[in-house]
């Protein structure tokens, strides 16, 4: 049940907001001032707060800066002024709408339902923005899962320690499988081009990297008088 918090010292308007918002199957709490507004969504979770400008002690504007400080809650402001710099002001310091008071209750409810699916949507789309990114950063073979966001390598689940070299190898392999990959081609996508040591450099390093993969060494084929290639 999505929860609302009314915050207005007019106790007349705090109740019948209440009473439209539980009526349409909200759950509501209701504040007087923008301190308590602040002081209660420190300890709790809104999906909205309706909160009205002018107040004692903290006013609307500055317990919306303060709230949005800590936690991403729409706002929607009530305000008895409805001049275009009151409006200008209120989007500058986070509001997501505003309403003029008097204000009808059943477009106050039409607005509230907007803003509630507007944020669940956007919410749910930086969470599945999220996964993809997570899934498409995760390279699998076999037993073999290779995090390059983390750039940790995990054995049939299991975390193994990589060096910074042996990480760039087994990515290159990853990112290559099945293509037969000479030692100057590893040389010089991992050491670089103007690398000058010598090609037993790689087969070191393949010997290091294949006792890191245990049961899976045997991905790393050797092809005589070329390289190597990563498979299964």
């Amino acid at each position: 049940m999505p929860r609302i918090l009314v915050v207005d010292d007019e106790p007349d308007i705090c109740q019948m907001i209440r009473r439209y918002a539980e009526h349409d199957g909200y759950e509501t709490v209701g504040v007087s001032d923008g301190t308590e507004a602040v002081e209660i969504c420190q300890k709790e979770d809104f999906d909205i707060i309706i909160m009205d400008v002018m107040m004692p002690d903290m006013d609307g504007y500055s317990a919306c800066k303060r709230i949005r400080e800590k936690k991403d809650i729409p706002v929607l402001m009530l305000s008895a002024r409805g001049e275009e710099y009151d409006k200008l002001f209120g989007f500058e310091v986070g509001v997501d709408d505003y309403v003029t008071k008097p204000f009808s209750p059943k477009e106050l409810m039409a607005r509230i339902r907007v803003i509630i699916q507007r944020h669940t949507r956007s919410d749910t789309g930086m969470e599945e923005e999220k996964e993809k990114e997570k899934a498409s950063s995760i390279l699998k073979l076999g037993g073999l899962e290779l995090d390059t966001l983390g750039r940790e390598l995990y054995v049939d689940g299991e975390k193994t320690e990589l060096t910074a070299k042996e990480y760039d190898i087994l990515l290159y392999f990853m990112n290559n499988k099945g293509i037969v990959l000479s030692r100057d081609m590893i040389l010089s996508a991992v050491w670089g081009y103007d690398y000058f040591g010598e090609d037993r450099t790689v087969d070191w390093q393949m010997k290091l990297l294949r006792n890191k993969l245990g049961k899976y060494r045997e991905m790393i084929h050797t092809v005589r008088g070329v390289g190597y290639k990563f498979d299964e």
